[in-house]
């Protein structure tokens, strides 16, 4: 596996794999990997010739509020599970190398972002579509690959790919799950042993909702109304949210009769957990994008 760390390193190395006809996947990440990180990976493995996974904790998608300076770094273990994962070439680039100098020009999204967490994250978003696309540019990938955990993050890249044309397939890979049902996160380290038991309540929540549609509800205010339920009784979380949305549109919809995202954000005390299922009008599981 190589390491490189210049932009124009990775570049020219890009750039021999494109002229060989070699298909390169890319996995973006801010690292810290865990099991959802190395299923993206395996896939990207599967399914091109070259596997590129970049390890930068961008600014840019950070408010000033947020959590910067103490989201979990550790470089030595992410480049050994990128190793034994298979990856070819990992991209650790520095903040002074991916923003040299103040931008001359701004990025910003309009749509699919004023809803789920982009709504309490001014601004978000518009940092993702920035690195995402200095990352596109810089790697030119046939395929990228993204944790349908961050449901809204998918849509925002699909946004992005067909907006401005990068000829990439953009694949959503199912979120890799703890034993009992909780989305594996770089964040769940912060969780107290009693907050880990009561944090499965999100995906069960979710779960339970999703059947109700299986069962023949219509009526989105109900399926919401059962999510919020299970997790305020069975929690000790504050909601920053629960929505059902069309998907990858994420409008809100006044029935279920086509694919919807039902997605919720809990607050606990030293950390902030998301969790989505994806789904049709009668309830049955959407597992992978492509």
């Amino acid at each position: 596996m190589e390491i490189i760390r210049s932009i124009e390193d990775m570049q020219v190395r890009c750039k021999a794999f494109n002229q060989q006809h070699k298909q390169i996947g890319f996995v973006a990440t801010m690292g810290f990997f865990h099991d959802g990180h190395i299923s993206l990976m395996k896939q990207a493995k599967s399914e091109n010739d070259i596997v590129a996974a970049s390890i930068f904790v961008n600014p840019l998608q950070f408010g000033p509020n947020e959590d910067y300076e103490q989201y979990p770094r550790d470089e030595a273990h992410d480049i050994s599970i990128a190793e034994q994962t298979g990856v070819d070439i990992l991209f650790i680039p520095g903040v002074e190398d991916m923003y040299p100098k103040k931008m001359s020009i701004r990025m910003h999204m309009e749509e699919r972002v004023n809803v789920l967490c982009g709504r309490s994250r001014p601004g978000h978003f518009d940092g993702v579509i920035t690195v995402l696309t200095k990352l596109f540019h810089i790697i030119q990938p046939n395929r990228t690959y993204f944790g349908m955990k961050d449901a809204q993050q998918i849509a925002v890249v699909d946004a992005l790919i067909n907006d401005f044309n990068f000829p990439i397939e953009l694949i959503g890979v199912p979120t890799a799950r703890e034993q009992g049902g909780l989305a594996k996160s770089s964040r769940n380290v912060n969780l107290r042993d009693q907050e880990r038991e009561e944090a499965v309540w999100l995906y069960k929540g979710l779960n339970s909702a999703r059947q109700l549609v299986v069962d023949g509800e219509k009526n989105p205010d109900i399926i919401v109304k059962e999510v919020m339920d299970k997790i305020t009784h069975n929690t000790t979380g504050k909601i920053d949210y629960v929505e059902l949305l069309s998907y990858p549109e994420l409008e809100p919809v006044t029935v279920i009769d086509q694919q919807v995202v039902l997605a919720t954000a809990v607050f606990f005390k030293h950390a902030r957990l998301i969790d989505n299922l994806l789904f049709n009008d009668i309830g049955e599981l959407i597992n992978r994008l492509k």
